[in-house]
């Protein structure tokens, strides 16, 4: 992994797969998550760049308080600019989704691909907490009452993550996954996924309460506005993102196309479908 240095002084971590390209495909992990989370993906993409940053907060990135998901979108362009990229598309994943939907704003995007991501909070025709976990709905509960109550909860609920193990992945997980999220979580998935949670929490807990804050709050850009495809990818035995946020993303997006997975959960869209994600996301881009 390296460290870019932000223009604001902060520390931004990121790795990548070392291709020699101006184009790429820039990842952006979950909540919680790292970099790290794609660590197996960057190796299948071979034709341009791929790279993949710990959001602030999380990792050895610094702390960005305060941010939006609109406000991400600074920090990932200083890291395209690093690498003096000239077009790209975005994929995230989970908390990941709504940052790469935002980097569709950066005149060198040719498309943004969201797998099982979050909607925007708000809205009348979205119940944002329906269908989800009851973690999930205890969090972010306490999310909507400040950052100080949002900060409680992680000081109770956070710690047994920088030390989690593989084993522990799934009782972790609790009611936020199915069985397919559950099968999907071989033991090399859920080594891996331990080694991602772990590296998300070594400083600080301040990314994962950080999104938690942003996820309240409106995204800080217009999805109307969005004139870049955005193919949304959703499950619908999905209890940390419900299809409800799927469907209302490809609703209220004008350039959205919805692809509807039944059957498949929050984990499994990128365990079972990696090479066909990555695939899609090169179309996008030599489009």
């Amino acid at each position: 992994m390296s460290q870019l240095k932000l223009s604001d002084g902060r520390n931004f971590e990121y790795e990548d797969n070392g291709v020699k390209s101006d184009q790429a495909i820039l990842f952006l992990h979950g909540t919680p998550s790292a970099d790290k989370l794609w660590s197996k993906w960057l190796p299948q993409v071979t034709d341009c760049l791929a790279i993949a940053a710990s959001r602030a907060g999380y990792g050895k990135s610094d702390r960005h308080k305060g941010r939006t998901v609109a406000d991400d979108l600074a920090d990932q362009q200083a890291l395209l600019d690093h690498f003096h990229i000239k077009e790209f598309v975005a994929i995230g994943w989970s908390g990941g989704g709504p940052h790469a939907i935002n980097m569709t704003r950066d005149p060198r995007n040719k498309g943004a691909i969201t797998l099982a991501g979050v909607a925007e909070w708000g809205h009348d025709d979205l119940d944002f907490l329906a269908d989800m976990g009851p973690e999930n709905e205890e969090e972010f509960g306490e999310a909507l009452k400040g950052e100080a109550a949002i900060q409680a909860w992680m000081s109770k609920n956070a710690p047994a993550y920088k030390n989690i193990t593989g084993p522990e992945v799934i009782s972790a997980f609790g009611g936020l996954i199915g069985d397919v999220d559950k099968a999907a979580l071989t033991p090399d998935v859920a080594a891996d996924m331990a080694i991602n949670l772990r590296h998300s929490v070594v400083d600080s807990f301040d990314g994962w309460a950080d999104d938690d804050l942003a996820f309240v709050q409106k995204f800080g850009f217009d999805l109307a506005a969005i004139n870049k495809p955005v193919l949304v990818w959703q499950g619908d035995d999905d209890f940390m993102v419900p299809k409800a946020h799927g469907e209302w993303l490809a609703k209220h997006i004008p350039t959205a196309k919805l692809n509807f997975l039944p059957g498949q959960g929050h984990i499994s869209l990128g365990t079972a479908y990696r090479l066909e994600i990555i695939k899609q996301a090169m179309a996008l881009l030599k489009a």
